[in-house]
């Protein structure tokens, strides 16, 4: 009823206000690149992943396109 939607409106107020996005945080920890086509890649992402977009696009090793990643 009526109350509900009260209150979920002024639960909905306060959760806005507190609300943060990551996009600017998400960008900033993109900074592993393909040094073949520029890709980025999240800090975070692991080795098996970095060979795979490497030998499936490129054909190459890992070590080929991610010379500074793992270090």
């Amino acid at each position: 009823g009526a109350k509900a939607a009260q209150k979920r409106e002024r639960n909905a107020a306060k959760a806005g206000s507190n609300a943060k996005s990551q996009i600017k945080t998400n960008q900033a920890a993109m900074n592993i690149i393909c040094q073949t086509c520029r890709q980025t890649f999240l800090l975070t992402t692991r080795a098996p992943a970095l060979e795979e977009h490497a030998k499936n696009k490129h054909g190459k090793s890992m070590a080929e396109c991610f010379p500074t990643a793992g270090k």
